[in-house]
This record gives C-alpha cells, structure tokens and sequence, in this order.
C-alpha cells in the first residue's frame, strides 16, 4: 500500500518576499514583506502541512525568537523543517555550524535539520565527482559530523544531507555510508544535480533511499546558440518529470513529506508584478501538487 505523503513549503519560494534566502548575487538582501508567521497563517490557508525554513525566516536566533516560532507553529499544527548552511557565500544569514544548527531545530520544535554543504569545487565542474579536493572537504565534514552525533541522539533531531547544486549524488551518499548513523540521511533537491552536469532523475534514484526530506522543484530548459539555461517555474510547467520524480520519492525514501521548492525566473517586469507571479505559481504548485499528484490523498 502507497503511503500517505504531507506537502510542505520551502520558504525561498518566496524569495521575492523577503523570504528564504538572497542567492546567487551577493548584494542587499531583498525588504520583508511577509513575515514568518504571517507565511504560517497562508501555509493554514492553503492546506499546507508544514514549512521548511532558514535563517533568513527566523530573522533573529535568540531563544525568545526561537520559543516563539515554536509555539506558532504548534498553535497552526504545522510541522517545520531547519535549512542552514556550512559556508552560504551569497546570504550568511544561512551559515550556522553543526552545533548551532542542530540546536536552533530543537528549539523551533523541527524534526529535521538540512545542511548545505557548500562543497567550493574545481575546475572543470564535470567529471570531478570525487575530486581529491572535493574530498579533502568531504572529510572536514565527516570530522564535523562525527562531533556532533551525541547532540542528534540527545534531541532526536535528523540530520539530512543536501545534493546541493555543487554536489554530486555519490559524494553525498558516500559522506553518509562513512558516518553510519541512522539519523544522518540526505535531503534530495529534484534540480540542483543539473548545477553539476548529473542528470537529475538518475539523482533522485541514487539519493532517495537515504533521503529524509526533499526539494521537490521542476525547472525549465531553453536552449540558444551558446547553450542551455534553467528557469525556475511552477511544479508541472518545466521539463522535471514530476509524475516519476514524485513516485521515486514516495516509494523509495523513508520521508512521508514533499516540500515544493520554486525557484521563480526573475524576469524584465517590475519587482511589484513579479512577487505577484510568484506568488501565483506558488498558489499553482499547491494545486498542482495536489489535484494533479495527488499529495495527500
């Protein structure tokens, strides 16, 4: 029997909105214009599940600010997720150490931390998978983890592993198969293997089986006579099978939960018009997700 999957939103959905993080410019952050708690009241309203947050959502990481983000979202019975990163060069709103991370999960009531591991790898990107530089890094990390296994077995807490779009699929498991801990997982994004030249559905095969979370994002490809180039659209409107993708998903990983992820094309209009079609393909994706795939039902 297929199991029953929750759907959650990744923040950086909204990244128009102040939401999420900066990436991929290193300039001023974007104004809020919706607040956390607000996006919790909108995640009641669209039938959403939970939310999968960063730094850049919490605002602040005092222990008031934390105690009151826990008590948000269990007052709206929504589940959240932790995202944070080792080494964010674009947002450091997002970098926290291991400890740091682990600790904010705790304190915000989420069951699961994701950690980026901002791999910085050599040239040329394809065919490096394993490259003794990417390894050296590799290592660190494994040191790091190693330390803070006490810390995952006290709280409870998962610790998912992301293939962010600096890292192979095999690097990730390989990271996981040396730590050996069944609260050190992955979290599989359904797009960023493209950042590596990894074909994104072999990604998903290799990463589901460890996977306790998920990015769950389709992407559109163009093509000129210089290359290719991704747009980040609403689920079902790119080229990301979501229909397998999601089958994969439900059926290999230990996770019952989806969390959507749009990385919206920033295009020529207005800032103004633009947070409104993001928005609108939010809205799309939740339909999508669950008309269409049938998420939670």
């Amino acid at each position: 029997m297929k199991k029953k999957m929750k759907l959650g939103l990744h923040t950086y959905t909204l990244h128009l909105w102040g939401l999420g993080q900066n990436w991929g410019i290193q300039a001023d952050p974007r104004p809020k214009v919706m607040t956390l708690l607000e996006l919790m009241d909108k995640a009641v309203e669209w039938g959403l599940d939970g939310l999968h947050i960063t730094g850049c959502d919490l605002e602040t990481k005092d222990d008031d600010r934390l105690n009151q983000v826990r008590k948000a979202a269990e007052s709206r019975q929504l589940y959240l997720e932790y995202n944070f990163s080792r080494d964010e060069e674009f947002d450091p709103r997002l970098t926290d150490t291991l400890e740091e991370g682990i600790t904010i999960a705790r304190k915000i009531g989420a069951d699961l931390a994701k950690f980026s591991l901002d791999i910085r790898r050599p040239r040329p990107l394809y065919g490096s998978c394993f490259h003794p530089k990417v390894m050296r890094q590799l290592c660190d990390i494994y040191d790091e983890i190693l330390t803070v296994l006490p810390l995952l077995e006290e709280t409870g807490i998962r610790l998912a592993l992301e293939n962010h779009t600096e890292t192979f699929a095999d690097e990730v498991i390989w990271l996981i198969k040396q730590v050996n801990h069944p609260l050190v997982g992955a979290c599989v994004d359904t797009v960023n293997s493209m950042g590596v030249l990894e074909n994104p559905e072999t990604a998903v095969k290799k990463l589901a089986p460890y996977a306790f979370s998920n990015h769950f994002c389709d992407h559109k490809l163009s093509r000129d006579q210089f290359g290719i180039r991704f747009h980040g659209v609403a689920l079902g409107d790119g080229d990301i099978d979501c229909f397998k993708t999601y089958n994969i998903i439900r059926e290999l990983s230990p996770t019952d939960r989806i969390t959507f992820e749009i990385e919206w094309d920033m295009g020529e209009d207005p800032i103004e018009k633009e947070k409104k079609k993001e928005m609108a393909a939010c809205i799309k994706s939740i339909q999508y997700a669950r008309d269409i795939l049938k998420i939670g039902k």
